[in-house]
């Protein structure tokens, strides 16, 4: 029996175009222990952890007519080495090669036709390192609690732990005939379904949210919003789908001391330090910085609360102080405004607009899809992801992971996604770019370091503690898995 896609991962397949790749991925630096480390150590290492995660051994087949949502089924051709790419850099293998390397990788669409996932074997970095760079389709992680190959491939002691060997048999493809029955079978086991077709066929998009609002509250609530759209912003522009890439890491350690001293929370400290980036380069391109001029940043988080009807991951709509000029005062605005989002319960369900796209024909998917990416343009500016990480050493076939740098997807209209990771006592972030439209990532990932500074600054100057806005612990303790806790409900940025 064949399993269909979700009806959030079908819609990022509609949702995909030649200016939009929606996969996602991370830049993992090594640093191998042994002179005779190989590529060959790492092909092995992943072809050992492939049975932890099945979904990668699986490509998507479309069914006939487009009659239904698609279907996962077994690869009978699988290749590992098609998936698994070996690469080096020319001497003398700086970072800024491999920047730039990986902003040609990511630029590239996955091959539909297989298995939708890529890992590229870097080699020839200076000091002997190797990059591991990796590419998954969003339609591959789902959400939550999904296990990605570049983390199943990850162990906490130099000796990888030792798996039972498993013996792969793919299951036949189903025939045209047989996936055209099994979509018809699913229609008509859920009528409801069929009767929500009809509905937004007779009725527009605006009529149909509103609608559906009491099922989609979470769609309802984003849709209003956009009655107050997003600032005006160069963020904001048509993109190609050529795609730059920076690397910025900073002392968590730092980040922690600026958080104890002024409260608030090590996101906070995190979300300041990126508004005060974006002042910087917004004012270095010449654009008008005035008084009460923001940039909106989508912020998903997750929800550690599990249960029916809960939704994992709900996305905050923030207006990032730009205008600010002193950073405390920053940092205060972007505590207060985050305690005042979490504490409302206000937050928009990451999955409503997809919603939409739940019902049979493939049609109303792209419907959906697309309501979604119009509405990006309108809603925010920028999109920022933060997941915590490990605080211990890892390792990859015995080999020391001493850099880890989250790569994210460009919504359309969107020239930069944001993402951040804590690792072992570092903060990383990880800044995709549109190649025409932010030739200066370089220098925005500078501003990024200036910040923190800046904040770091107010510290050491004996400024001592400031009172936190309304809402915020007056200790800012912060929780034990780093970077992207939020403590005062139990959540996590995602």
């Amino acid at each position: 029996m064949t399993e269909r896609l979700s009806p959030t991962d079908a819609a990022f397949l509609f949702l995909e175009d030649s200016s939009t790749p929606l996969h996602v991925g991370g830049v993992v630096v090594l640093q191998p222990g042994r002179p005779d480390f190989q590529y060959s150590d790492l092909f092995d290492l992943i072809s050992s952890r492939l049975s932890l995660v099945p979904r990668f051994r699986q490509r998507v087949r479309f069914v006939p007519g487009r009659i239904a949502r698609p279907v996962w089924v077994d690869d009978e051709n699988f290749d590992l080495t098609y998936h698994v790419r070996r690469s080096a850099l020319p001497a003398p293998g700086t970072d800024e090669q491999l920047t730039e390397l990986v902003g040609r990788l990511i630029s590239r669409p996955l091959d539909r036709t297989r298995p939708l996932w890529e890992i590229y074997v870097i080699e020839g970095l200076q000091g002997g390192r190797i990059a591991l760079v990796n590419k998954t389709h969003h339609a591959m992680v789902d959400r939550i609690g999904a296990v990605d190959l570049a983390a199943a491939i990850l162990d906490i002691s130099p000796s990888p732990r030792a798996l039972p060997e498993q013996v792969w048999l793919p299951t036949p493809a189903p025939s045209d005939a047989d996936l055209v029955v099994d979509a018809i079978a699913d229609l008509t086991s859920r009528p409801s379904d069929i009767l929500d077709v009809v509905k937004l066929a007779a009725l527009d998009v605006r009529s149909a949210v509103a609608g559906l609002s009491s099922g989609l509250s979470g769609a309802w609530e984003l849709a209003r919003r956009t009655v107050r759209p997003a600032p005006r912003s160069p963020l904001n522009v048509p993109v190609s789908g050529q795609r730059r890439f920076a690397a910025v890491s900073v002392d968590l350690a730092a980040v922690k001391k600026i958080r104890k001293v002024h409260s608030g929370t090590v996101n906070d400290v995190i979300l300041t330090a990126l508004t005060g980036a974006l002042r910087s380069w917004l004012l270095a391109r010449g654009e008008p910085v005035t008084a009460g001029t923001t940039v909106r940043a989508m912020l998903p988080v997750s929800i550690r609360e599990e249960g029916p009807g809960v939704d994992p991951v709900v996305s905050y709509l923030v207006d990032l102080p730009v205008s600010e000029p002193n950073p405390v005062m920053r940092l205060h605005q972007v505590s207060f405004a985050m305690a005042a989002h979490t504490e409302s319960g206000q937050g928009v369900g990451a999955d409503a607009l997809m919603g939409l796209g739940r019902f049979a024909p493939p049609t109303l998917h792209a419907l959906g899809a697309r309501v979604g990416s119009q509405l990006s343009r309108r809603v925010y500016n920028l999109l920022v992801t933060n997941v915590p990480g490990p605080q211990i050493p890892l390792y990859a076939a015995g080999a020391l992971v001493v850099a880890m740098y989250p790569v994210a997807s460009l919504a359309p209209g969107q020239a930069l996604a944001l993402s951040v990771t804590s690792y072992n006592g570092t903060v990383y972030f990880g800044l995709t770019a549109d190649r025409d439209a932010m030739p200066d990532v370089d220098e925005f990932g500078a501003h990024i370091r200036e910040a923190v500074e800046e904040l770091l600054g107010t510290v050491n100057s004996g400024h001592g503690r400031r009172p936190g806005p309304p809402g915020t612990s007056p200790t800012g303790k912060n929780g034990a898995v780093g970077v992207g806790t939020d403590e005062r409900l139990g959540k996590e940025t995602v």
